[in-house]
């Protein structure tokens, strides 16, 4: 029994959208060439580049909730290429990850230029701040690896921290200016929004059932029966483009270890609390501290605070772990701007994501006709894109010199077997969220 993803209703980057219209989900029996399974950001560049190669063949992608409910519309939004999995790789597989992050950035941005796609796109760059000593050992390996990777960077002081921040929490930080950020649910909605007329998306529309079918008996060439609630689908090829949720769809689970991470949005600062604030009116922190917050100040100007880890192969976390997580989130809010420290949260929510234990992503067939792409390692926005896209062109039989990359990079490690993977799961998160110590 496959079991569905349950996000909680609580997402801010969704909740601060415009209501969307009910969408019909499946009903009935479809026929198409190709289903994905999954409306994130993987899902979707698979769909858009096929109809691309293929325009006379129909696409149909079924998603379990909403768009931009899942991972692609609950992460901080930050499009970055270099993370710390990837610094750590060995510098051939480093320069590779690089390309193909980079190329997924391109595609991004070229996607939100041709279609308008309004997702408060920003190019202002990013910081990677350090509060603490761990924080400032870590910061001072990063000159080295960003020289490596050909990217920009910048020294700050504190004082330069806090004239960008407006907080003196930060004892040192890079500015990093090819780093963009964005709205990650209006991003995922623009996205869907602008899908070619050959892709049917069906919304609310949960996977209960993958069959593979023999060939013959007027079946699309065997092919697969995917089932959900009220419909089946019916064809040929078939992509899974749940990411996190992949293991539960029966696939990957000895590579991806499922991590929940949690995030608060403020209501709208006043213009007084603008004021006092000072800084820079938009920008965001990567931390550079251990397990430490991730803290955006959006163009709608709210602060966002990201941090705390949960492990757990659930479909959804407890209330009472969200909760506890909205209590560190005040705390780091507290911490970094004393003036501000009543502003209340108007939002907080989880959100599904996976790792492998060497940092790098899954990517390929996995059986005939049958393709996967997933785990991204804290850089989904720039490889899920990419990923999605050079899927698509694996199963079309259409090279290039980023595709050779990224089948070039190492597959994800094997995680160890029951009980031991959960008991060493919970065991690392709960050692991250220990070492964000006073630097939370």
């Amino acid at each position: 029994m496959i079991r569905q993803p349950r996000d909680d209703p609580h997402a801010g980057w969704i909740a601060v959208l415009p209501p969307v219209a009910p969408a019909p989900p499946l009903m009935g029996e479809v026929r198409v060439a190709t289903t994905v399974v999954g409306a994130g950001l993987t899902g979707l560049a698979i769909a858009r580049r096929l109809a691309e190669l293929r325009p006379d063949e129909p696409v149909a992608v079924v998603e379990a909730q909403r768009i931009g409910f899942g991972a692609s519309g609950r992460n901080a939004g930050f499009v970055v290429d270099l993370t710390d999995f990837a610094a750590a790789m060995a510098p051939a597989d480093r320069d590779r990850y690089l390309r193909v992050a980079r190329f997924g950035i391109r595609c991004l941005a070229e996607m939100v230029a041709a279609h308008a796609i309004d997702c408060d796109w920003n190019e202002g760059g990013c910081l990677r701040a350090a509060a603490g000593e761990p924080g400032l050992r870590a910061l001072a390996r990063w000159p080295a690896w960003l020289d490596a990777a050909g990217a920009r960077y910048l020294h700050l002081d504190a004082a330069a921290t806090a004239a960008f921040t407006g907080s003196r929490f930060y004892r040192a930080a890079l500015h990093l200016p090819d780093t963009i950020t964005v709205q990650p649910a209006a991003l995922v909605r623009g996205l869907a929004r602008t899908l070619p007329a050959p892709v049917t998306v069906y919304e609310d529309s949960p996977v209960r059932r993958i069959r593979r079918l023999p060939a013959g008996g007027g079946r699309v060439g065997g092919g697969f029966r995917v089932e959900t609630g009220a419909g089946t689908l019916l064809c040929r090829r078939l992509f899974l483009a749940a990411n996190g949720y992949t293991p539960a769809l029966g696939f990957l689970r000895r590579c991806a270890s499922p991590r929940w991470s949690f995030g608060s949005l403020t209501r709208q600062l006043t213009e007084g609390e603008q004021a006092a604030l000072g800084g820079e009116r938009q920008w965001g922190v990567l931390p550079a501290d251990p397990a430490a917050s991730t803290v955006r100040r959006t163009r709608d100007q709210r602060l966002l605070i990201r941090n705390t880890f949960h492990y757990s192969a659930a479909p959804a976390v407890q209330p009472r772990v969200r909760e506890a997580a909205a209590t560190r989130h005040r705390r780091a809010l507290a911490a970094r701007f004393p003036a501000l420290a009543g502003v209340p949260f108007e939002h907080t929510w989880s959100g599904l994501f996976s790792t492998s234990a060497n940092g790098q992503p899954f990517f390929g067939e996995l059986a005939p006709d049958l393709f996967s792409a997933a785990i991204y390692n804290f850089a989904g926005l720039a490889m899920g894109t990419a990923a999605g896209r050079l899927l698509a062109d694996l199963a079309a039989g259409a090279d290039s010199p980023t595709l050779a990359d990224l089948r070039q990079l190492p597959p994800p490690t094997r995680l160890p077997p029951e009980p031991l993977r959960s008991l060493g799961g919970r065991r690392t998160v709960a050692k991250q969220n220990r070492q964000a110590g006073e630097f939370l």
